[in-house]
């Protein structure tokens, strides 16, 4: 897969590949993290590939003390992703990725708050690299 360096056949294709807007904050950050990593736009020809990606964001509460207090909580990032190519419209992978990070609540909102978009933030980057993952193995097995 990375025989050639950025030069490879696979380092080409995941450059051609145009990564569709995405609503949120987390859209945002899941983006810009596959934008890094495909090297998008750096491919003279235009984008053969169109990856849209939906995401959903959730946090739920895990540990409860007797006067129902959150203690600790989850935040778990999925995303349901699409690669299409462009010219015929064809969707070439179909597929998911997905993952959590749990954090404590304190008495600190500041620092809960800060918790809560660390994970977030880290998230974003384990779901970029799992996308990446996936579309540069399906990208391989076209060429």
């Amino acid at each position: 897969m990375y025989a050639g360096g950025g030069s490879g056949g696979v380092a080409r294709a995941l450059s051609e590949v145009d990564v569709s807007a995405i609503e949120g904050q987390s859209g945002w950050l899941v983006r810009n993290a596959l934008v890094d990593r495909l090297g998008a736009g750096q491919h003279d020809g235009g984008a053969h590939y169109r990856l849209d990606v939906r995401l959903d964001d959730r946090v739920e509460g895990l540990g409860q003390l007797s006067n129902d207090t959150i203690t600790r909580e989850r935040r778990t990032l999925r995303a349901r992703y699409q690669l299409v190519d462009v010219q015929s419209g064809a969707i070439v992978l179909d597929a998911t990725a997905g993952s959590d990070a749990g954090f404590d609540v304190v008495n600190s909102e500041y620092a809960v708050i800060a918790a809560e978009q660390t994970a977030l933030e880290n998230l974003s980057q384990e779901i970029a690299d799992q996308i990446v993952t996936r579309v540069s193995l399906r990208l391989r097995e076209a060429k």
